[in-house]
């Protein structure tokens, strides 16, 4: 099957090292206050707030500022209102870019976003510019073990599966978005151990450049990554 862009498994890297600091705890809080103030503080009632929470737990992160952001999400505690807001654009040799961001200040985020985009040579676009380039897929990261792409391949058959890859030691499995929680618990039902699960946009068709281009828009990818209002990046980089 086709392999995932390597810029997914830098990006896990990158989350990995971001957690070590506290860094990913802040996204993910932004992310389970949104969802509380959307869909409520029940987990029960609210698939997308107990998706977050197994992520939150995935991560470590302490019980205690899990239960703080629902609470801050449904009005019980004081905090502050982040509002969701994805832009597009072109970086660096032409590559395009998707970036979902949570915040408290639309004006700032903008410019700030528009500032990254110019200063490497790209352009921030018009929502739409890029979007058709994707498609909104479910994506599960879960640790090998001893298992082949096609041994897990034929373990989920009866599962909506897409894409299975394998890189650095985990399994990057592709699903249709709706079917994500069902592969994500039929992964761990297998036995292996799920780093991750979530929505992601996916490029159709991936654009290559060459190893010094390629260096220079992973450059430009983490500095959007480490913004502190960015949640996630995407690319049809696949250098």
């Amino acid at each position: 099957m086709s392999g995932h862009s390597k810029w997914s498994t830098i990006k896990h890297k990158k989350a990995k090292e971001d957690a070590k600091r506290g860094k990913e705890f802040t996204k993910i809080i932004k992310e389970i206050t949104v969802a509380a103030r959307v869909g409520g503080g029940d987990p029960a009632g609210n698939p997308r707030l107990r998706e977050l929470i197994d992520k939150a737990k995935a991560a470590n992160m302490p019980k205690e500022n899990t239960e703080r952001a629902i609470k801050k999400g449904t009005g019980e505690l004081p905090g502050t209102h982040y509002e969701p807001m994805t832009y597009e654009g072109y970086g660096p040799y032409g590559i395009a870019v998707m970036v979902e961001t949570l915040t408290d200040n639309k004006n700032r985020t903008v410019s700030e976003m528009r500032r990254i985009f110019t200063k490497t040579g790209g352009n921030l676009g018009e929502t739409g510019t890029v979007n058709w380039m994707f498609e909104h897929k479910g994506v599960v990261k879960a640790e090998c073990n001893n298992l082949t792409e096609d041994d897990l391949l034929e373990k989920l058959i009866d599962y909506d599966i897409e894409d299975i890859s394998k890189d650095e030691g985990l399994f990057f499995i592709t699903c249709d978005a709706k079917s994500l929680a069902n592969v994500k618990h039929a992964v761990e039902n297998i036995g292996l151990k799920v780093e991750n699960a979530d929505l992601e946009w996916l490029p159709k068709t991936p654009a290559e450049l060459s190893e010094e281009q390629a260096e220079k828009a992973y450059d430009f990818l983490g500095t959007l990554d480490d913004h502190d209002d960015v949640q996630n990046v995407y690319t049809n980089l696949n250098s």
